[in-house]
């Protein structure tokens, strides 16, 4: 195997999408025969939330690019709704199979993340 670059212009929306959001896949299976990772961006469009969703047995690690999303989950032991909110640079840890979604309170700003 060799490494590959892969430039922001070649991303591939063929990828699971959860509505309110776009996904695109940089390094995947199908992009590039990764096997253990998959590796994208998300932009929340301004004043929109995604769906819930969890990503199964994958362990999640966030980087905000720009905007502010805010992370939505229920804390399993006390069931209240927490609020992750968040701003460039900062960073969020998504453990396996647990329901969350984005929001992006922001009017006029996309928000950007990048998954792997």
């Amino acid at each position: 195997m060799t490494l590959q670059l892969i430039r922001a212009d070649s991303l591939s929306s063929g990828t699971a999408q959860t509505g309110g959001m776009v996904r695109t896949a940089a390094i995947s299976g199908d992009l590039v025969g990764a096997s253990a990772l998959w590796m994208g961006r998300t932009v929340v469009l301004p004043g929109s939330s995604s769906g819930d969703h969890h990503h199964g047995e994958s362990e999640t690690g966030i980087y905000v690019v720009s905007g502010n999303p805010v992370f939505v989950y229920r804390d399993p032991a006390s069931g209240a709704v927490i609020r992750l909110e968040t701003e460039p640079g900062d960073y969020v840890w998504v453990p396996p199979h647990v329901p969350h979604r984005e929001e992006n309170p922001s009017p006029d700003e996309d928000a950007v993340v990048v998954l792997a």
